[in-house]
């Protein structure tokens, strides 16, 4: 019999619901919250009332796109950690009520793990053991996947996130909120070696990318006025080229410590086009199998919750409806 779960995701900015039949997304509704972008980054208050007057349009877009009856449902899903506390409570509160008043089971699923299990969402899809180079705003890490829900942590940035290295570089280049994804776009026409950037050197597997977003301050800093403006494209691909060397030199080294050659990447920074051609590029070269999400799978979505929790029904890992939201919960 075919087990049908409903997911919310609420960790941030986006307000997402998905509902899948065992492993098949049959909806991954994602409403977006423009309000932040005047302010140069999310407002945490601002996120938790856009989520409030989200949510119940957004699942019931999700299972409307699904063809699904709520009553049907088999279980539901949201996601319990990290992420900004206002806007966990909005889809915690939410998921609670539902499955309380369904009589349904309630998984909690860590945002971070989903992310490694977008990878499984589709039909081509890693073997395990497999590696995941997981970047995004808040996270960087690589993860040792043996199995759906055997993942152990082998590697993880000390300080800032490549995605906010990204992010607060761009505003540095005084490109607007959010800039990580100009920057991919106007490195395409730039010169990744026109200018070089430190790249911390971290013992093992760990990253930092703290000391980068001070060297891009001090370069730009010591330039005439108008020399941003006139070598945009080539900043933006030096900067880039930068991250995703540092990146790619630690996923290298994880595969070299580990043997491990099925390689995946996850998190709103797996939607970075260098990122991606650099890692395929990597891939083909070191003669590894490489997975790449699709763009959609790649930021905060709920689809990801759903696959999650198929694997967590599966193991009858269910949390009581005592549970909390958490900004810093273990795997």
């Amino acid at each position: 019999m075919s087990t049908i779960i409903l997911a919310i995701e609420s960790s941030c900015d986006e307000t997402s619901a998905s509902v899948c039949v065992d492993r098949k997304i049959l909806s991954n509704f994602i409403a977006n919250q423009t309000v932040h972008e005047k302010y140069g980054g999310v407002v945490p208050e601002l996120a938790s009332r856009a989520h409030m007057q989200n949510i119940v349009p957004v699942v019931d877009a999700a299972l409307k796109n699904a063809n699904v009856e709520l009553q049907n449902i088999d279980a539901i899903a949201f996601t319990q950690a990290p992420g900004l506390i206002g806007s966990l409570l909005v889809g915690v509160q939410f998921a609670k009520s539902l499955a309380l008043s369904l009589n349904k089971p309630l998984i909690a699923v860590h945002h971070m793990q989903a992310h490694v299990l977008a990878n499984l969402i589709d039909t081509n899809q890693p073997s395990f053991p497999f590696l995941c180079l997981t970047v995004s705003g808040g996270h960087t890490q690589i993860v040792l996947a043996k199995s759906p829900l055997d993942l152990t942590v082998i590697g993880q940035t000390i300080d800032d996130a490549a995605g906010e290295a990204f992010d607060k570089s761009a505003k540095l280049l005084g490109l607007p909120y959010p800039g990580g994804p100009l920057i991919d776009k106007y490195a395409k026409e730039g010169n990744p070696l026109a200018f070089k950037f430190a790249e911390p050197q971290i013992a093992e597997l760990d990253f930092s990318f703290s000391g980068l977003k001070t060297s891009v301050l001090y370069f730009l800093q010591k330039q005439p006025e108008g020399f941003i403006e006139a070598n945009i494209n080539d900043l933006c691909a030096s900067i880039q080229y930068t991250i995703i060397n540092i990146l790619l030199k630690k996923l290298k080294k994880a595969v070299q410590l580990t043997g491990v050659k099925n390689v995946c990447i996850a998190g709103g920074v797996s939607a970075n086009s260098g990122l991606r051609n650099s890692l395929m590029a990597m891939g083909e070269k070191h003669n590894w199998k490489v997975y790449i999400p699709k763009f959609e799978y790649c930021t905060d979505n709920a689809a990801m919750i759903a696959i999650t929790a198929f694997y967590k029904y599966q193991n009858k890992d269910f949390c009581e409806l005592s549970v909390n939201p958490s900004a810093r919960a273990s795997w």
